[in-house]
């Protein structure tokens, strides 16, 4: 939200448009971090609340509390965590079977319990047709993304006034029909015990952790002690985009938090392995 917000009052400058409802409807948990707890989920920054609030009152979001803020979520967000939920879980386990983490026949048993038996029938027809395994994969992770983006579509019409009138509880996904929510819950039990915890990702995971922890410490050093020679180095890495030089310790903090979520996997290494002397520039 912070960057969003960034980049929309500076779209006079260059920058791409963006409405109050596109901010909106980004922001699944819509309060303040004050009221974050120990979930450590939330919106916005307090240093955004203004912001918020402005955009809040525009769209007529309905307040649940004036301070901190706190607001019921915006209809679209509704719409948004479905195409998240959607999204992962098929292509998490299209990816698993590429990475051979499940077998085709796991994966095709896993996508085909979301059909009746009528659809399987046919699926398995279309399978004659279309020989390639990979593509058959494919085509049944299109189809089950397909149903459930119609089962989140009737939801959403099903729920309508509630969502409008701020009391609608829950996820979109958690709401479809009976057959599609027990082929969705078994896909996500098998990502976390097999996807999720197979080696490779562990491995991947473990690494990412260092680098970005790394990264993190180094970063925050910096900006807390910018008069340091290594800490200027390292801040003059850092693109003009993010308020990295701010008098505020606060807000270089926060620029330090933009920045690193901003970058690729690809980028994150790559300055890692630079910053540790393991990837230099040739002299």
């Amino acid at each position: 939200f912070r960057i969003l917000t960034h980049q929309f009052e500076g779209r006079r400058k260059g920058g791409f448009v963006l409405t109050y409802t596109t901010l909106a409807s980004i922001v699944k948990y819509p309060f303040s971090s004050s009221l974050a707890g120990t979930k450590s989920k939330f919106g916005f920054f307090v240093s955004e609340e203004e912001s918020f609030h402005k955009i809040a009152t525009e769209l007529g979001l309905i307040l649940l509390n004036e301070h901190p803020l706190k607001y019921a979520r915006h209809p679209l967000v509704y719409l948004v965590e479905a195409a998240d939920d959607i999204c992962y879980q098929m292509m998490d386990i299209e990816d698993a079977y590429k990475l051979k983490i499940l077998t085709t026949e796991e994966t095709k048993e896993l996508l085909m319990a979301y059909f009746s038996e009528e659809r399987q029938e046919h699926l398995r027809k279309t399978f004659l047709i279309v020989n390639d395994v990979n593509e058959q994969i494919a085509y049944l992770r299109s189809s089950v993304i397909g149903l459930l983006i119609r089962e989140c579509t009737r939801v959403f019409l099903d729920h309508e006034q509630e969502i409008l009138s701020g009391t609608f509880e829950g996820s979109l996904i958690k709401r479809i029909a009976e057959r599609p929510a027990a082929a969705y819950k078994h896909s996500v039990e098998v990502s976390i015990n097999k996807i999720y915890r197979s080696r490779d990702v562990l491995d991947i995971e473990l690494a990412g952790f260092r680098i970005i922890s790394t990264l993190l410490e180094l970063m925050i050093d910096a900006v807390t002690s910018p008069e340091k020679a290594y800490s200027k180095l390292l801040i003059d890495r850092v693109s003009s985009q993010y308020n990295i030089k701010s008098p505020v310790l606060y807000e270089r903090i926060q620029a330090v938090l933009d920045y690193i979520s901003g970058m690729t996997d690809v980028f994150a290494l790559d300055l890692y392995r630079k910053i540790n002397g393991n990837s230099l520039p040739a002299v």
